[in-house]
């Protein structure tokens, strides 16, 4: 008995896609091949998203899983496996799909509330497997439902907590699901619709003017507001304009308030009303009309020099009657000058400042815009000098200049002056700054600079700064006389030379050993010096080199030279007449030795005289 799978094809009856509550089929069939006709057992198993959901054997080749009402929790992949003997095959899954989700029911925790309380809201899908996406609506009359999303993965119900707001007087609730299948998201049918009836602690609140909405500056505006409660106990009234709280009061029905009504009183107010967590508010629109313009201020100069004569005018468009006062602006308060339209004063510097008027009508008080006074005292004749001090500079090095004024009003301006070329304009008070950093060697001198401020008196200058340029040294240079080697006791002349620089210079003269020795400096007003050392020794043999500065501020060195110190001729010749001598008396005292020794007979066989 020989056989082999062709094959296992699996289908759905009436169709892969079925809709909620209809019966389906899910069909496998076999396909094999056998050498003879005998009787097989064949094992089938049907496999719902890879879980065993339906087995059953039978001789046929072909089995059915019969599901008679379908819900959409039968929607998924299936396959079949079926075993003979000990072969077995599989087939290709196959998507089903239950369309439509079952209704879901939706419950509430209360019947009736409270403005400012909670509902507990229950939605479940019980047919239903997750994982789920649950959407909850607060449903009010005459505006767009409030919607909330969860997503449920292990259970198919969901729970969600509505805050009853103020003016929520009757509330509908539904919920609906959703699920994701292979082409997207099915949603169910919309939840039955729950009903919450809603209580109010407190009605919204009456605000009210006297005696209308409408008012002239000077007038008193007297507010109320006032609610209904049916527990006066946590209740708080709250009173204010734009975000100033002007009153308020607890435990109480009503709140009072009044004021003497300015321009600045128009505009928006409410009223509001809290207890707990409710809040209700009410709004009302206050309009006061102008009694009479502010003030101007006028002053028959802004800039003047000191000593003179300033006169200040405060009026009102339509010259009407009122109560003037002339004040000035000062960081600690308001200084009042005179209680009058007018004043004249003679002005000093410490009369520079802002200065307004105030009017007074019926009791309203109006100001001003302030004008700035300024008061002028003259510049004094500027100091022109170097930052430094010194009035020089090395050349190719930046200059800096101050020019200051030690009296004068500021703001003061300056100007710098190379020569007759404006070089830089500078507004300071006290003193400004100038930096050349165009040094050349003609630059010895030329500088100045200008000093004025607003005081009729004019332009002020400082006397002419002259500026010494200083060369920095250049090529430093060491030779000596003799050159190279010198005689014992001989003197010789060093000469110490450069190429550039501002005098004076200062020239020292060094020879190398361990360590440097100084061995002479000098100050020269010349660009050489000569240093002559006396008597040379032996032990001035050496390396010598000079250095050479100014007010540069900058050492430069020379190269090195050598100086060997030899014997004089004369005392070469009685060092030569001296070992003469001596190799004289040697000779005289062998020949002795020789015979002396050859009369005795004891002349030695090897020694020959030569």
């Amino acid at each position: 008995q020989v056989f082999t799978f062709n094959g296992v094809k699996i289908k759905v009856e009436p169709s892969d896609k079925v809709k909620n509550g209809a019966p389906m089929s899910i069909i496998c069939h076999a396909d094999i091949s056998k050498n003879t006709d005998f009787q097989l057992k064949h094992n089938f198993t049907f496999f719902k998203d890879g879980k065993l959901v339906f087995m059953t054997i039978s001789d046929k080749e072909d089995a059915r899983y019969e599901i008679p009402v379908a819900k959409s929790a039968d929607t998924g992949d299936y396959e079949c496996r079926v075993k003979a003997s000990n072969k077995f095959a599989i087939s290709k899954p196959i998507y089903v799909w239950v369309a439509e989700m079952t209704k879901p029911t939706l419950t509430a925790d209360k019947k009736e509330v409270s403005e400012g309380e909670i509902v507990k809201l229950r939605c479940e899908l019980p047919e239903e497997v997750p994982p789920l996406e649950f959407f909850f609506r607060k449903i009010k009359t005459n505006s767009e439902p409030i919607e909330k999303r969860v997503s449920e993965q292990n259970q198919n119900f969901s729970e969600m907590e509505y805050y009853v707001e103020a003016g929520d007087n009757i509330l509908q609730f539904d919920c609906f699901g959703k699920r994701q299948v292979k082409s997207g998201w099915e949603s169910s049918q919309h939840s039955n619709k729950t009903l919450v009836t809603v209580k109010e602690p407190f009605r919204k609140p009456t605000l009210i003017t006297t005696p209308s909405n409408n008012f002239t500056e000077g007038d008193i505006i007297e507010f109320e507001c006032s609610t209904v409660a049916a527990e006066m106990h946590g209740i708080e009234i709250i009173f204010q304009k734009n975000r100033t709280i002007l009153n308020s009061v607890r435990d109480k029905k009503f709140l009072k308030y009044s004021t003497l009504a300015t321009q600045e009183d128009s505009g928006e107010y409410l009223c509001k009303v809290e207890q707990g967590a409710v809040s209700k508010t009410t709004k009302l629109n206050v309009f006061v009309s102008e009694l009479f313009p502010k003030p101007t201020l006028s002053a028959s100069m802004t800039q003047l020099d000191e000593n003179k004569d300033l006169i200040l005018n405060c009026s009102i468009n339509g010259s009407r009657r009122a109560n003037f006062s002339i004040l000035r602006k000062s960081s600690s308060g308001d200084i009042l000058l005179k209680k009058s339209r007018i004043l004249a004063i003679k002005v000093n510097v410490n009369d520079t400042g802002s200065y307004t008027c105030k009017a007074e009508v019926k009791g309203i008080v109006k100001e001003s815009k302030p004008v700035r006074i300024s008061v002028y005292a003259p510049v004094s004749k500027p100091t022109l000098s170097v930052v430094s001090g010194s009035p020089e500079v090395v050349l190719g090095k930046p200059l800096q200049l101050i020019c200051h004024s030690v009296m004068g009003t500021p703001p003061i301006t300056f100007t710098f002056y190379k020569g007759d070329e404006i070089k830089k304009n500078v507004t300071n008070d006290t003193y400004a700054t100038f930096l050349d950093e165009d040094i050349g060697l003609n630059d010895n001198g030329g500088y100045k600079c200008d000093a004025r401020n607003n005081h009729s008196s004019g332009v002020k200058t400082s006397n002419i700064l002259n500026v010494t340029v200083i060369v920095p040294i250049r090529g430093a240079s060491l030779g000596s006389v003799p050159y190279g080697e010198v005689e014992v006791g001989s003197d010789t002349a060093f000469l110490c030379s450069v190429k550039e620089g501002s005098w004076p210079i200062d020239f020292k003269f060094f020879k190398k050993t361990d360590h440097e020795v100084l061995l002479h400096e000098v100050r020269e007003y010349s660009d050489r010096t000569i240093w002559q050392k006396k008597t040379m020794k032996r032990k001035d043999t050496g390396t010598y080199y000079c250095m050479a500065s100014n007010r540069a501020s900058v050492d430069v060195r020379s190269r090195p030279i050598t100086i060997s110190v030899i014997l004089a001729a004369w005392q070469k010749g009685v060092i030569a007449a001296f070992v003469l001598t001596a190799m004289a008396g040697a000779g005289a005292v062998a020949l002795w030795w020789f015979l002396r020794k050859k009369k005795k007979g004891n002349v030695p066989p090897l020694f020959v005289l030569g």
